[in-house]
C-alpha cells in the first residue's frame, strides 16, 4: 500500500457542498467573465461568500446566467476526484498564486469532471448532485478608483470587486 503524501495542515472545516459548489462558481466566472479564482472566500453551511476582481459590475442577466450554469454543472453529477502531483507536473491551467509560501511540495489537485481543476487540501462531495441546487442571494458591486493628484484631482473607476452571496437547497444529508 503506498503512503499517502503528507499535506499542510488545513485550517478551516469547511460545508463540503458548498465548498464543491465554490469550486464550479470559480471555473464559471473564470469562463464568463475571464478573471481569476476568488481571492477571498467565506464557505459555510447557512450561505457562502466569494469576491471576484472584475472589470465592470455584472449585469443582472448576468448573475441568472451564472447562477444557471452552476445549476446545469451540479445537474450533470459529475464526480470529484483528487490526485497527488508534484509542483513540476501541476497542469499549466492550474493556478498556484494562492498557494502559502510553506505549501508542500506534493499538491492535491480537485478536479469537478472534466468541469474544473485546483490545487486544494479541503473537504468536497463525491458527486455535483449532492450538492442540490445553488441560489445566489445577493450580490454587491465596490468599484476600485484611480485617484489623480493635483492640479486637477479626480477619480476614476477602475473595475471593482463583485460580491455573491450564495445558498444551496436540497443538499445530500449525508453532509
Amino acid at each position: 500500500m503506498e503512503n499517502e503524501p503528507i499535506l499542510n495542515a488545513h485550517n478551516k472545516n469547511e460545508y463540503e457542498p458548498a465548498h464543491t459548489a465554490e469550486h464550479i462558481l470559480n471555473q464559471t466566472m473564470i469562463r464568463m467573465f475571464g478573471c481569476p479564482r476568488s481571492r477571498n472566500s467565506h464557505v459555510e453551511r447557512k450561505k457562502s461568500k466569494l469576491n471576484y476582481e472584475l472589470a465592470v459590475c455584472p449585469t443582472e442577466e448576468q448573475v441568472l446566467e451564472i447562477e444557471a450554469r452552476v445549476n446545469e454543472v451540479i445537474k450533470q453529477d459529475m464526480p470529484v476526484t483528487m490526485e497527488f502531483v508534484t509542483r513540476d507536473n501541476v497542469p499549466a491551467e492550474v493556478s498556484l498564486e494562492k498557494l502559502p509560501e510553506d505549501a508542500s511540495a506534493t499538491l492535491r489537485l480537485v478536479r469537478v469532471g472534466d468541469y474544473d481543476v485546483c490545487a486544494c487540501i479541503g473537504q468536497h462531495v463525491e458527486h455535483t448532485a449532492e450538492i442540490g441546487s445553488f441560489r445566489i442571494s445577493s450580490t454587491s458591486w465596490t468599484p476600485f478608483v484611480e485617484s489623480t493628484p493635483y492640479p486637477y484631482p479626480s477619480e476614476k473607476a477602475i473595475g471593482g470587486s463583485f460580491r455573491i452571496v450564495f445558498r444551496l437547497d436540497g443538499a445530500s444529508d449525508k453532509y
